[in-house]
């Protein structure tokens, strides 16, 4: 019987054995990890406390990850693919400025405190951070594509606008204050960041200030 082709490897991912045994193997690291970086975040998850948790030599997990950032920033992603729900309101102010609130409360909670650290080993780590991005800021960026092209088919927003900038624009902020402290991470700081940044990204359905109420008091009551 012939062997089937191999799956496409994004650019920057490193191919791993594939096959029953090993896809076992590949499972039960990932698992590991996402427990390890649960239970004490990135400091906890080496790949001796991975190897002893998932009963997988560090050998054999070189086979499959070419770093500690590697394997911690695949996991990652799998535990946070789906913590931050999009909210679907039907208005494009409301469903922005609720997810800048979400993504807010997640940097602001233990799970933010081990996206900083991974964030951090990225910087001597570029082969992990490959997989960061492609394993975890890839799905936000999908994210949050998808609500902004929901506001430029309703007509509030502008297709000529790249969604990087967007991004950039309404999360890049929080990402850093989680690193640098500087200003806190609460709910009512997300929103006036929200909609100050609305009024420029979204001059057609330019936020009022009853609107953030609105919001506020429809994201309490789920």
């Amino acid at each position: 019987m012939p062997t089937p082709p191999p799956a496409e490897v994004p650019d920057g991912i490193q191919c791993h054995p594939t096959g029953t045994r090993s896809d076992r193997i590949h499972e039960s690291v990932l698992r590991a990890t996402e427990e390890l970086l649960t239970e004490g975040g990135y400091p906890a998850a080496t790949v001796d406390a991975i190897a002893a948790r998932s009963g997988v030599s560090k050998a054999t997990i070189y086979k499959h990850w070419p770093s500690r950032t590697a394997v911690a920033a695949k996991a990652f992603g799998r535990l946070m693919a789906g913590a931050l729900p999009l909210p679907d309101t039907g208005n494009s102010v409301a469903d922005l400025t609720e997810q800048v609130r979400r993504v807010s409360a997640f940097y602001a909670s233990d799970l933010g405190a081990v996206f900083a650290q991974l964030l951090a080993a990225c910087v001597n780590d570029p082969t992990g951070a490959t997989y960061f991005r492609e394993y975890f800021l890839e799905g936000r960026r999908t994210a949050i594509a998808t609500l902004w092209q929901r506001a430029v088919e309703r007509g509030d927003a502008s297709p000529t606008i790249p969604i990087d900038d967007v991004i950039d624009i309404l999360f890049g902020p929080l990402i850093f204050r989680r690193l640098t402290g500087h200003f806190p991470l609460t709910e009512d700081a997300a929103t006036t960041l929200a909609l100050n940044a609305l009024r420029g990204l979204l001059p057609a359905a330019s936020p009022h200030t009853s609107l953030s109420k609105d919001s506020h008091d429809t994201h309490h009551s789920d």
